[in-house]
């Protein structure tokens, strides 16, 4: 049985964690669930964006550590990075998303703490309500957050905060959230949020929203030359694509066939 559900409708995928009687906490099997989705996702040509939430009154609780404790074998499984992957189960659940090579959004309400922040961040937008609970919450436990959430984190934030909530373990409210950066935007209604956005997106091109998404991704923090190099890089095979043409031809009022690039 999977506790992650998926439908693609016009593009659009619906993600939805579905343990809402556990508050979507999370199990080694929604861990690979997670992760088997995001690849599943990846290879879809015709996919635009995802909506990535929660079923219930939460987002996700976090590690639902009650169920993984009792599977010492599966944690050793899961813990042991894949050869020439760079990330290990419980990372990829999270950086999965990042490979996603259409925009991801993240809509959060109730709780949203330890793994579930994480999963949170590694979309590339998070919208959010007033009352949603964030916390990186690991240090109660004695631990840090290692679903790859300090480099998303890292981001966002300002060292100082990231540093604050994951010694404290504090928690924030939606609003607290969007004021530190960690939500993109919070109102009382984040799916009207998402889909006003993932509409906007629908009217780009889908070869420059994923450039976009590499160069941003692949880039942030590296030295002036190393971007220069993949924007030019990036800039070069969008100029070849049909798509590229048929937005310029768009927002020109133009025939396609005026901005085909033409042989020599």
């Amino acid at each position: 049985m999977t506790h992650v559900t998926c439908a693609v409708e016009n593009g659009v995928a619906q993600v939805r964690l579905d343990r809402p009687d556990k508050l979507n906490a999370l199990t080694l099997e929604v861990l690979r669930d997670l992760a088997r989705t995001a690849h599943s996702l990846s290879k879809d040509r015709s996919l635009r964006a995802v909506v990535l939430a929660g079923e219930g009154d939460s987002f996700c609780a976090g590690l639902d550590f009650g169920s993984v404790l009792k599977q010492p074998a599966g944690i050793l499984r899961t813990f042991t990075p894949v050869p020439g992957r760079g990330t290990n189960g419980f990372q990829e659940a999270c950086w999965a998303w990042r490979r996603v090579p259409v925009p991801v959004i993240a809509v959060v309400h109730g709780h949203c703490f330890g793994g579930g922040l994480q999963l949170a961040m590694a979309a590339d937008f998070r919208f959010t309500t007033p009352d949603a609970q964030w916390s990186v919450m690991e240090s109660k436990w004695g631990l840090i957050p290692d679903m790859s959430g300090l480099q998303t984190l890292s981001e966002q934030v300002r060292l100082d905060v990231v540093k604050r909530l994951m010694m404290t373990g504090e928690t924030v409210s939606g609003t607290e959230a969007e004021a530190l950066g960690l939500a993109t935007g919070v109102s009382d209604q984040p799916f009207k949020d998402a889909d006003e956005l993932v509409a906007r997106l629908q009217e780009r091109s889908p070869d420059a929203l994923a450039a976009a998404k590499r160069l941003a991704l692949d880039t942030w923090g590296a030295s002036p030359r190393r971007t220069f190099r993949r924007e030019r890089a990036e800039q070069v095979r969008l100029l070849r694509l049909p798509n590229t043409a048929v937005a310029r031809a768009a927002a020109f009022g133009k025939s396609v066939a005026d901005f085909r690039p033409r042989s020599r």
